[in-house]
């Protein structure tokens, strides 16, 4: 039997825990403190471990890259939107905005890798496209969401400013310091992956609390969390076929065509939770985080079987 994943644990935990004893008054606003450093400190991790090289040879495979980009900054938005057309009586508005927020976020870097290593596919490309994938979404994810999301986000001063001192600076910060902290972060991977881990599960555990305290978690039933679950389901699977289409049409070599499908169909929950937590209202929070890790488990699942029965002669 596969052991489980701490961390997915954790950020359940972390969401029981939240819902059952949520916190108010001096307590929340301490805990809102705490989670916007966190979040701070997560986006310079990023900011040291994104090399801008890795970024910059995506230009040298632009085809492969822009197919990438559009997959997760094109086709996912499209098919988000089309999720919000989804009759509020089959699959409520805030679980269906969260299903949109879901597909505005960038694909994640480690997963994308590591299956694209086990597909026999192109490393490399995968590692670029991750990063630029990542790069690219601390200033598109932000622009899509105010797009997009309409009245439950708007594009003003105060979220310029916001986006730019929690996500942006930090960012900046981390590409800055890269040159004298890169190498320590990756002497000390344990320690990292623990303290930005454990930022993003206190980011979730606070978005739970809000969460309770303002009753979103009476108005899902558990109908909606099974039209959800076959949501996600539905959304992997049509982006994972038109991604392999898409490569199988364009003749992409087979180890970029495996890039396209690993890195084209995933999302990031390590940058999904922050950035939730940065452009959504508190109260609103609980309903993005629960598509993001049903969507994070699933995808996970889903590719790492698709990497392991993929063979060349397969392809």
């Amino acid at each position: 039997m596969k052991r489980l994943d701490p961390f997915m644990v954790a950020i359940v935990g972390a969401m029981l825990v939240g819902s059952a004893v949520p916190l108010d008054g001096q307590a929340a606003v301490w805990m809102d403190r705490v989670v916007a450093a966190g979040i701070f400190w997560v986006f310079f991790l990023y900011g040291i471990k994104i090399a801008p090289k890795e970024a910059g040879r995506a230009l040298a495979n632009w085809r492969l890259h822009t197919l990438v980009i559009a997959a997760t900054y094109l086709l996912f938005p499209t098919l988000g939107l089309l999720t919000t057309l989804i009759p509020h009586s089959v699959l409520p508005e805030d679980l269906a905005l969260g299903v949109l927020f879901l597909c505005l976020l960038p694909s994640t870097v480690q997963s994308s890798v590591t299956f694209t290593s086990i597909a026999q596919g192109n490393v490399a490309g995968a590692m670029s496209a991750a990063s630029l994938s990542n790069l690219a979404g601390v200033f598109i994810t932000p622009l899509l969401a105010a797009a997009l999301m309409g009245g439950t986000l708007t594009l003003s001063t105060g979220l310029v400013a916001k986006v730019a001192a929690q996500l942006l600076l930090p960012f900046i910060l981390g590409q800055l310091a890269r040159p004298f902290l890169a190498d320590a972060v990756k002497r000390h991977p344990q320690a990292i992956s623990l303290s930005d881990r454990g930022a993003i599960t206190l980011a979730v555990f606070a978005a739970a609390s809000h969460a309770r305290e303002a009753g979103v978690w009476s108005a899902v039933s558990a109908l909606d969390l099974a039209v959800l679950f076959a949501v996600m389901i539905a959304l992997l699977a049509i982006v994972l076929a038109i991604t392999w289409f898409v490569g199988r049409e364009t003749r992409l070599p087979r180890g970029d065509r495996v890039v396209l499908v690993m890195c084209g169909s995933k999302k990031s929950l390590a940058s999904g939770i922050p950035m939730a937590t940065v452009l959504l209202p508190a109260s609103g929070i609980g309903m993005v985080v629960l598509p993001l890790i049903l969507f994070h488990q699933i995808q996970l699942l889903t590719c790492a079987s698709i990497a392991r029965r993929w063979q060349p002669a397969s392809m």
